[in-house]
This record gives C-alpha cells, structure tokens and sequence, in this order.
C-alpha cells in the first residue's frame, strides 16, 4: 500500500509484490477498518483446534520420546493405545513435528538436554559411542519357522568398550517364532560363552515351559563352529540333541532376526542406557539389561507376523501347544 502511494499506480505495485488488484483492495479495506493486526488474522497458518489431542495427551506423548527416542510414530501409538488413549500414528507424528521431534537425532537432543538439566555428567568416550552412525544391513525374507522351540537363532553382538571394564560382547537368542529373546554379557567371545548363554538361560527356560528346542541357526563364526569333539558350542549342542544349522556363508542376511534385534536393543537401550549412567562393571550393566529385556518380552508389542500385536511371551505362551503336537512319538500315539 505504501508502495501504491509512492509510485502513484496500484497495479505496478501489485505487480512488483505479486498480488492481483482484488487482493490489493481486500487488503487495504481490513487495513483501514483495523489496522496491521487485521491483516494478521486472515493468515492461511491458523492450526485447527478441533482437530487438536488433548493437551495431557501430548504431554504423554513428548514424555515417551524423550524416555525412549527410539520408539517411532507406530510403536509410540501402539503404547498409547494399551495406556487407554486413542491416537494415529500420523497423529504423533503431528506432535513430534510441532515440538521439533520428528527425527531420531533431533530426540537423542532432547533426551541430551534433560539429563544435562539432571545434572548427569557422561563421559566423552560414551558421547562419542552414541554419535556413530548405525549402519547395520536390514534383512529381507522371512525364516521357516512352524511353532516355539522350532528354531532358534543366535549371534554375538559387540557392545562396545567401557572404560575401567574393557571389550563387552552380548551373546543374542531368539525364538523365531515368538520373537521371544534372551541375552547375556560377557568380557569376550568363544564357544565357551556361546555355550554358557544356552546351558545358563535358554535351556531352563524352554524346560519350564515344557517346549522342546529342536534347531539353532548361527553364523560361521569360530565361537559356533569347529570341530565337534574339540568345540564347547559344537559338543554341547550334542549332548541336547538341538541339531545346528550355519548360514550360508556371505550371507548374514540369512540370520537377520538377530540383526534386526541388535539395532533395537542398540537405538532402545544402550544409547539411551549410556546416556543416563556410568556403568562400572559388566554385572552393574547387565542388571539394567535383565529390566529391559522384562519389558522387552513381557510388555512390548511386537508388529512381527505372527506377533501381531502381542509381546513375545504372549505369542510364545499361546502357541506353545503346537510344539507339544509335533513332539515326537505324536504321530505314533495317533496311528495307534
């Protein structure tokens, strides 16, 4: 407007700043009526609040990122829904976008700035270790696999290296069919501790729920294969009469449900774990492990194909009757 009344001609300023007569006019009338704060108003930006989550909502929501910044928009809905609140996975994402969260860097920040204002002293080298980027291949297809117990799978995971401790090597089990998981750490990696995670944990736990394990699927690493009279992983799997079968080799593709476990337990607890504490001995960093991995199996949702929705235990405990079918001597009752 005031360029029209510099140069004497509307349309030359209407054509200089991009604008059509009419709106030149519709302009200058709100103007005139009400001043600059009228032109204010009429911004195309207004957020509709009708549409809007409920305040105590979104504060859940901010809460649950800076907790976890791992969690993406599905999984964050997920959780909400068992908590009783009703929101879309597009509608977090609405929130994350609102506060500046949309991405997984812009959350590992926030969570930063929190535990700064907590006074939580972390050490460079542990700054240094969350900052790599994870790289890790996603796997494609889908493992054969009928109930629990049909097949397991296993792999050894680097950690990381803690001051004062040293090298830290996750030894990794899954149930493939339930997902179920179970983990323990160690200072390094051979077939003794490949072993050790089997006799220790897995074995008992199959034993309690009264489910056979019948396969393990690991890579060719030398802590899973060797020469069987001479091998502690080799030998043990003997004796429990649990058959081995190694991926192909080249192909860690094959044996991707731990890679897949590996990123999620990286992004969902180590990054964050190192953020808030200083550990100081493997059974100091282990005992949090255990509290996850509760969650993990007991509380977490999972969107695998047979979980469905289910946590890993879930899946495992309603299922765990197919494996009692095809146990053998079954087939023999059955004819008879």
């Amino acid at each position: 407007m005031e360029l029209a009344k510099f140069l004497g001609n509307v349309s030359e300023a209407c054509k200089v700043f991009g604008y059509s007569r009419d709106s030149f006019y519709r302009f200058k009338e709100l103007y005139d009526t009400g001043g600059e704060e009228a032109l204010q108003e009429i911004s195309r930006k207004k957020p509709n609040l009708k549409n809007r989550v409920d305040p105590k909502i979104e504060e859940r929501v901010i809460l649950m990122v800076t907790e976890n910044p791992a969690l993406g928009q599905v999984r964050v809905s997920n959780e909400l829904k068992l908590e009783g609140h009703s929101v879309s996975a597009g509608g977090v994402r609405t929130i994350w976008i609102r506060h500046d969260l949309e991405t997984f860097k812009k959350r590992l920040k926030a969570l930063e700035k929190i535990v700064a204002e907590r006074d939580m002293i972390l050490t460079e080298s542990q700054l240094q270790a969350l900052e790599k980027a994870k790289e890790e291949k996603i796997a494609q297809g889908e493992i054969e696999t009928e109930h629990p117990g049909y097949l397991g799978s296993q792999d050894t995971f680097y950690v990381g290296n803690m001051k004062g401790v040293g090298r830290i090597y996750q030894q990794t089990y899954i149930d493939t069919f339930s997902k179920t998981a179970i983990v323990k750490l160690y200072d390094r990696k051979n077939a003794l501790v490949a072993a050790d995670i089997l006799n220790d944990r897995v074995i008992s736990f199959y034993e309690e729920n009264k489910v056979p394990l019948l396969r393990i699927l690991t890579d060719r690493g030398t802590e899973y294969k060797g020469n069987r009279e001479q091998h502690e992983y080799e030998l043990f799997l003997a004796l429990e009469n649990i058959d081995h079968t190694l991926i192909k080799a080249k192909s860690p593709q094959t044996n991707g449900i731990c890679e897949r476990f590996h990123r999620t337990i990286l992004n969902e607890f180590y990054q964050v774990a190192f953020r808030k504490k200083v550990y100081t001995s493997i059974e100091e960093l282990q005992k949090d492990v255990d509290e996850w991995m509760e969650y993990y199996n007991k509380k977490r949702p999972h969107s695998g194909k047979r979980c469905g929705g289910r946590t890993p235990m879930q899946t495992f405990k309603e299922f765990a009757h197919l494996s009692r079918l095809k146990m053998i001597g079954y087939d023999r009752q059955i004819s008879v």
